[in-house]
């Protein structure tokens, strides 16, 4: 049998590198699987793992036998896959950053039209905390491999500019907004962050800042999308996020959607114990 380390494997983005028993491992503690399970399933992808070996197969794997031993570790074991399961459109990952702006503690508004010194602007998310005002453009990309660029954030930037100049013009600098954001459901490119740091644009993403990233903020909070749930079907996931149920922790309060879908008690009460594992964090 060949070391961990001499296996390539092909991630999404068609980008070959060597398999890290690290980030499997860590990927399966964070699902909240006991360690002997984890052990269980490092062992048993490494019997399985091949030469050209995808990141989707392993995961794919690592996630099947997550579930058999309980449906919670594999919610939380598919969060990024279930954020990009939100939908082509974006706009539920819109409304899924707002709500955990929301649940922090931020007054918001979602697809906001703001006047700009030169033009108006439809804002994805604003944000209001104490000083903080936020306007915050959401990238959402449903290919996995794709990056935000330095292009998004120059863009984004422009239009931030814009806004807070329309403020100043008018006599009202010191009510403008204080922070521009760029949100994406992907990575940024080292050039996009540089340019963030540079101009103080507040970059988030799925691993970024350290510490304070989207996976971050969603488990620190509980804040994990419908579509982690792994006992709701695709259809019932779409018809909920179509009634604005894009948090787990707003159908323990909107569960009457569950009677709409014509799903039975007992399966009910399994989906709710679901949520509400998810929603504990």
């Amino acid at each position: 049998m060949e070391d961990f380390q001499d296996f390539n494997i092909i991630k999404s983005s068609g980008e070959t590198v060597k398999f890290s028993v690290h980030k499997l491992k860590n990927s399966l503690v964070r699902s909240g699987a006991d360690e002997e399970t984890v052990e269980r399933i490092i062992n048993t992808v490494r019997d399985e793992l091949y030469q050209g070996i995808s990141t989707k197969e392993i995961y794919n794997r690592a996630f099947v036998l997550l579930k058999k031993k309980k449906s919670i570790f594999a919610s939380k074991y598919k969060l990024k896959k279930a954020i990009y399961e939100l939908g082509p459109t974006g706009f539920p990952f819109e409304k899924f950053i707002g709500a955990i702006l929301h649940y922090s503690g931020y007054q918001i508004e979602v697809d906001k039209i703001m006047q700009g010194k030169c033009v108006s602007h439809e804002v994805d998310v604003v944000a209001k905390k104490n000083e903080q005002y936020i306007v915050a453009e959401c990238k959402f990309h449903s290919e996995e491999g794709r990056n935000c660029d330095v292009k998004i954030p120059l863009y984004i930037q422009s239009r931030y500019e814009d806004i807070v100049m329309q403020y100043k013009n008018n006599d009202k600098p010191n009510s403008a907004p204080n922070q521009g954001w760029v949100v994406t459901n992907t990575r940024f490119t080292l050039d996009a962050i540089t340019y963030g740091k540079c101009v103080d644009l507040y970059l988030l993403s799925w691993d970024y800042p350290e510490g304070n990233s989207i996976r971050n903020r969603i488990d620190r909070l509980g804040l994990y999308p419908i579509t982690a749930s792994t006992l709701l079907t695709l259809s019932e996931k779409q018809f909920l996020l179509s009634h604005n149920v894009v948090l787990c922790k707003q159908l323990l309060k909107d569960y009457f959607y569950l009677d709409h879908l014509g799903i039975s008690e007992n399966r009910q009460q399994k989906i709710l114990k679901e949520i509400k594992q998810l929603s504990n964090g």
